[in-house]
């Protein structure tokens, strides 16, 4: 599990008192749990979401009068998506030893794919871009390399589940402008069916993906709280979405976006953070900020106390127990399914670090 572990982590693991689980033994527990979700996420994805970017849509029928903003709006869609190959390479890479994560990479790299296409697809059909400009400015996009944005596993694990909120969000909001439900009096009027399927199809696979990646970052939470709060913390005070420095006029893709109302920093304040924070037990940002400094002023271990004594008041243990639970009832649910339960079932483990009283009560 080095490739999940933080490297810095490695030669620091601190020494396991008696009646705890040690850091390899919780490294094998989350790597079970990857292994059943990416299992279940698999054949679920195959049976509800498998859909063509070329066959599923009436492209014919797209509306050749898109407003210019919108135009733009589908460009960096599709710009962003371009870097798919650089997306899934580098974080395959990064936890090509873990057998969940790696393969699920590899399906998801195969998932975003297709958005790449979908998008792709939208800008040629809306007749204001040419086959020749499309392809003149693909190759550059091509030319950079999109690399990870932290050096570590837990980082980017965290990483990916504000971004997949925020591009989900873009994605919602763009279907309800195709739905005629814009707010904003330029885009009052304006519909388009074909837009409107496009991005609700794209927004679902979306949806997938932030639940997988948060249920990763749950079971992260329940047996390494400390250390995932941090990267919590970390990733969310240097965030921004992926490709931002090497999509031609950033800038101006993004104020475009925030003006139709798709996206801006409001938006990400209170869907993205917000949503992630309460899906992850954790009451604000200030609430993280302030457990993470008391944490700190806690003796650790050499000194006769455990370091993480003050980390359970800093988001909602119990709820996060009570997630990874019920993850593990729904990959052993599907275990039964195929029979993997007869040979090599995937078991939840109990974290004993827990102080009793919050235990308990998560059993309540």
């Amino acid at each position: 599990m080095a490739d999940v572990t933080p490297p810095n982590m490695l030669q620091e693991r601190p020494r396991t008192p008696a009646g705890l689980l040690s850091n390899a033994e919780k490294d094998r527990l989350i790597e079970r749990g990857f292994l059943g979700l990416y299992r279940w996420y698999t054949a679920r994805s195959q049976e509800t979401r498998n859909w063509n970017p070329d066959r599923s849509f009436d492209w014919r029928a797209l509306n050749k009068d898109l407003p210019s903003e919108l135009v733009t709006v589908l460009q960096g869609f599709f710009a962003v998506e371009q870097y798919a190959p650089d997306f899934t390479s580098n974080l395959v890479h990064l936890v090509r030893r873990s057998h969940g994560r790696s393969h699920f990479q590899l399906r998801w790299g195969s998932e975003e794919e297709k958005h790449a296409d979908a998008w792709e697809n939208a800008v040629l059909f809306s007749g204001q871009r040419s086959p020749e400009w499309i392809a003149e400015y693909k190759e550059r996009l091509k030319s950079q390399t999109w690399e990870l944005p932290f050096p570590d596993a837990i980082h980017n694990l965290v990483y990916t589940v504000f971004q997949e909120r925020a591009t989900q969000l873009n994605y919602l909001n763009m279907m309800k402008i195709a739905q005629g439900k814009s707010d904003k009096p330029h885009l009052q009027g304006f519909s388009d069916p074909v837009l409107a399927k496009v991005a609700q199809t794209i927004a679902v696979d979306e949806a997938a993906h932030y639940n997988f990646f948060l249920e990763g970052v749950r079971m992260y939470l329940y047996y390494y709280p400390e250390r995932t709060l941090n990267a919590i913390k970390n990733v969310i005070s240097q965030f921004s979405m992926p490709a931002a420095t090497l999509v031609p006029d950033w800038e101006g893709f993004f104020e475009t976006v925030y003006r139709a109302g798709i996206y801006g920093p409001r938006d990400f304040q209170r869907d993205v953070v917000q949503v992630a924070f309460r899906n992850m037990g954790i009451e604000s940002r200030k609430a993280l900020e302030e457990g993470i400094r008391k944490t700190r002023e806690v003796p650790d271990f050499e000194g006769g106390n455990f370091k993480t004594t003050a980390i359970w008041d800093t988001f909602d243990y119990g709820a996060v127990e009570g997630d990874v639970r019920r993850l593990h009832v729904k990959i052993q649910d599907y275990e039964k399914e195929i029979g993997f339960d007869l040979y090599d079932p995937t078991e939840f483990v109990t974290n004993p670090e827990v102080p009793v009283k919050d235990h308990q009560a998560a059993d309540d």
